[in-house]
């Protein structure tokens, strides 16, 4: 958030017409440092959309049981920085929340919030069991709201795709993803210096 904030701090200084996307979870929402970065981003009208991705579970916690106000976008009422939630689990829905946005930012009005309503079907990290959650709500979603399914209906549907294309596609897709893992793990490991590569520079 500070940092998307100071590079949206930066567009404008140096007067482009960039718009900064910074991307957060429903967890960083509460932290002290996200309302100041509001309020710094709504008082110098900063060009700068925040993506809230709230996936209804932060790192573990359930947001009602975290989170005064439930209905992220309205997080910068109080800062006169607009909001508007979308269904994360449309692709459709996400690009038009993206175009209504950028657009409205672009146009000079400084920051606005965009909700990403989401959810994850896996734990937070490896080390996440998830058994916050029963086995019957990750399923019901996936089965009901999958974002990959609605779009294979979509296009099934509304397109004529037929089973046999989408199954090319995704034949074509998994032998991408493994080549990249092969890459990545037939690669010898990155020289240590290289870790300060366009990080650090002499004084």
């Amino acid at each position: 958030m500070p940092i998307g904030t100071g590079l949206a701090f930066a567009l404008k200084y140096r007067e482009s017409d960039r718009v900064c996307l910074t991307y957060f979870g429903d967890g960083a929402a509460n932290q002290g440092q996200v309302h100041e970065a509001y309020n710094m981003a709504a008082l110098w009208k900063l060009p700068v959309v925040y993506v809230i991705e709230n996936n209804q579970y932060a790192m573990g916690t359930a947001v009602k049981r975290a989170t005064a106000e439930t209905e992220f976008h309205r997080h910068g009422d109080s800062y006169g920085i607009p909001g508007i939630a979308c269904d994360g689990m449309d692709v459709l829905a996400v690009r038009d929340a993206a175009l209504e946005a950028v657009s409205y930012v672009r146009a000079g009005n400084g920051p606005m919030i965009v909700e990403m309503k989401t959810y994850r079907y896996r734990g937070h990290s490896m080390s996440d069991p998830a058994k916050y959650r029963t086995k019957e709500e990750v399923q019901g979603i996936r089965q009901s709201h999958d974002p990959i399914d609605q779009m294979k209906r979509r296009l099934m549907e509304n397109h004529g795709v037929d089973e046999a294309e989408f199954k090319v596609v995704d034949k074509d897709v998994r032998a991408i993803v493994a080549e990249a893992a092969e890459f990545a793990q037939a690669s010898p490991e990155p020289d240590p210096a290289a870790l300060t590569t366009d990080i650090m520079a002499e004084g």
